[in-house]
């Protein structure tokens, strides 16, 4: 039982009883307790800060899950480039040489490409970089992947058109081996016949007969027949199409017309000695994309091997042209 507390009444000059209000009494209590509530109140902030509730540690589990998969994610990508890397090397160092098609363009593989600051909505996550690193190789896969569709596409076209392509491209000698004399001069530089000077001979010469039948290479439109009384002479171009454009010149005379379509082995012409041209004999050139390229890599169609390793052996030792 509390004390009871009294007061000096000068008034009556007695004690009298302090009487203390409800309020009083409970506003003491909460002071004297509020050490202790306060206390209680501190630890129980600091547990339940150790202490997850049931959806704080599903949605933690959660994020774990997450980060785990996109860290697979990564791990997969890396394995599918190296796959593309393989695939673009086969497109490149197989498939284009085998269909004659040229490289692919590195701005098509390449385009698409943006800037870094495209990722900077991914900032001011706890995982940023790990979500900027997944958005970056997801986005180099797109590119790759898309890059790569648009050379398959093109490859399936050449595909579709290779058994014309093939019966275009020049693939035997303009002149019978019966016919032939000898090989004359090979593609590179020679000492020429008029000049004495040593030039750049753009193409082949084959010694034959004057009148010995003259072939195209390759299936085509003749673009041009010419008359000159220098140069090549009477000369023949034909465009096979593909890049490809052949030439026969110092020829006697023409058996097909300008406009006219020709296959490959069709006689086109007879050899002669026109123009600026030293001796009787077939001048024959091949343009590859506007780029005059040694012939003799186009014979693949009509020579057996130690034919065609006897032509560039002949070739090779041939120094002097004959026009």
């Amino acid at each position: 039982m509390a004390a009871k507390k009294y007061r000096y009444n000068p008034k009556t000059l007695t004690y009298d009883e302090v009487s203390v209000s409800l309020g009083m009494r409970a506003l003491r209590t909460l002071l004297y307790l509020s050490p202790s509530i306060i206390v209680g109140l501190v630890v129980a902030f600091l547990f339940a800060k150790q202490l997850d509730s049931p959806k704080e540690k599903l949605l933690k589990n959660e994020i774990s899950m997450y980060q785990e998969e996109l860290q697979r994610l990564n791990k997969d990508m890396e394995l599918v480039n190296r796959v593309l890397d393989d695939i673009e090397k086969r497109d490149e160092d197989l498939y284009r040489l085998a269909l004659y098609a040229d490289k692919f363009p590195e701005e098509l593989r390449l385009m698409g490409i943006g800037g870094s600051d495209r990722y900077e909505y991914l900032n001011g996550y706890t995982n940023s970089e790990l979500l900027k690193s997944t958005s970056e190789n997801m986005d180099e896969l797109e590119r790759r992947l898309n890059g790569q569709s648009l050379s398959f596409k093109e490859l399936i076209e050449l595909a579709k058109n290779k058994e014309k392509m093939l019966a275009s491209i020049p693939a035997i000698q303009p002149v019978n081996n019966k016919d032939l004399k000898r090989m004359a001069s090979g593609f590179g530089y020679r000492i020429d016949p008029i000049y004495k000077t040593r030039r750049m001979h753009t193409g082949m010469d084959f010694t034959a007969n004057v009148g010995t039948d003259v072939y195209s290479t390759g299936d085509g439109i003749v673009e041009a027949v010419e008359v000159s009384g220098w140069g090549y002479g009477k000369s023949i171009v034909i465009n096979h199409g593909y890049g490809y454009k052949t030439r026969y010149a110092h020829l006697s005379a023409f058996k097909v017309k300008q406009g006219q379509k020709v296959s490959r082995g069709e006689l086109i012409g007879l050899v002669g000695n026109t123009g600026k041209s030293t001796g009787a004999h077939l001048h024959y050139e091949v343009e590859k994309g506007g780029v005059k390229v040694n012939p003799i890599h186009y014979y693949h169609s009509d020579l057996t091997p130690e034919q065609y390793e006897q032509l560039i052996q002949m070739s090779e030792n041939s120094f002097k042209a004959f026009d």
